[in-house]
C-alpha cells in the first residue's frame, strides 16, 4: 500500500465511542466503536488510511467511513478500537501523522464507491467451523488484519491486500463483525511468523492480534 503524499497530514487525533455506537455513519454504515474505522473531514468515502502516533510510532490502518471531527484543530476522529491500539484513549487525543492510502482500485479522491480495475477472485464468506462433540479438537491460530461491521468494506480490504501484497486473507463473521484474517495456522509460532510478515507488508508497528480457537 502506498500513501499519497498530498493527502498526508500531521495534527491532533481524537476518538468517539459509546455515545455514537450504533448510529449511522456518513456512508450509511452502523458505527461500531470496536471496529478499526475513523472519521475525516475531507477524505474520499470510503477509503483506507494509516494513522501513526507521533510520539510512540505505533500505527494502525483504518477504514474511513464517516465525517468529522467537528472540533477546530483536530484532523481525524478514531473509533475506540483504533484509539486504544494507538494508546490515546486515556488522554482523549494525541498528535498523529495521517496519510490516506492509495484509493482502492484506482479510484480518485472524488469517488464515493471503490471500483475494481481488475477482478479478483475472492473466497466466499468463511463461517467458523461447527462444533462436533464426536471428534477431538485441536487449537488453531489466526492473524487478524482488520474487523468491519459491513461485509462490503471487509471484502474491499481483503481484495486490496490480495492485489497489492502476497497476503491471502479470508473473511470470517464472528460476533457480528466481518474479520479479515490470515490462517488457520497449526501453531502460535507459525501464526507469529505470518504476523511479522504481515506487519512488514502493511507498514504497521503495532502488533496485529493473534486469535486462537478450537477446530474439530
Amino acid at each position: 500500500m502506498t500513501a499519497l503524499a498530498q493527502l498526508k497530514q500531521r495534527g491532533i487525533a481524537s476518538w468517539y465511542g459509546k455515545k455514537f455506537h450504533g448510529q449511522k455513519t456518513a456512508i450509511g454504515e452502523t458505527y461500531d466503536m470496536f471496529a478499526m474505522t475513523a472519521a475525516h473531514p475531507t477524505a474520499p468515502l470510503p477509503c483506507f488510511a494509516r494513522v501513526t502516533h507521533a510520539r510512540s510510532g505505533r500505527s494502525v490502518i483504518v477504514g474511513i467511513n464517516d465525517r468529522g471531527p467537528f472540533h477546530p484543530g483536530r484532523i481525524v476522529d478514531l473509533s475506540y478500537a483504533a484509539a486504544h491500539r494507538l494508546g490515546i484513549v486515556q488522554g482523549g487525543s494525541g498528535e498523529v501523522e495521517f496519510e490516506i492510502l492509495t484509493p482502492p482500485f484506482g479510484a480518485t479522491p472524488s469517488m464515493q464507491t471503490p471500483v475494481l480495475t481488475s477482478p479478483i477472485a475472492t473466497p466466499a464468506l468463511v463461517e467458523p467451523p461447527p462444533l462436533n462433540a464426536q471428534t477431538p479438537s485441536r487449537e488453531t491460530f489466526y492473524v487478524q488484519l482488520g474487523a468491519f461491521g459491513n461485509f462490503a468494506n471487509a471484502q474491499t480490504f481483503q481484495q486490496r491486500l490480495s492485489a497489492e501484497s502476497t497476503l491471502t486473507p479470508r473473511i470470517q463473521q464472528v460476533e457480528g463483525l466481518f474479520r479479515v484474517r490470515l490462517g488457520p495456522f497449526d501453531s502460535r509460532a507459525a501464526a507469529d511468523a505470518a504476523r511479522v510478515d504481515a506487519q512488514a507488508l502493511l507498514g504497521t508497528r503495532s502488533p496485529l492480534p493473534i486469535i486462537s480457537g478450537n477446530v474439530r
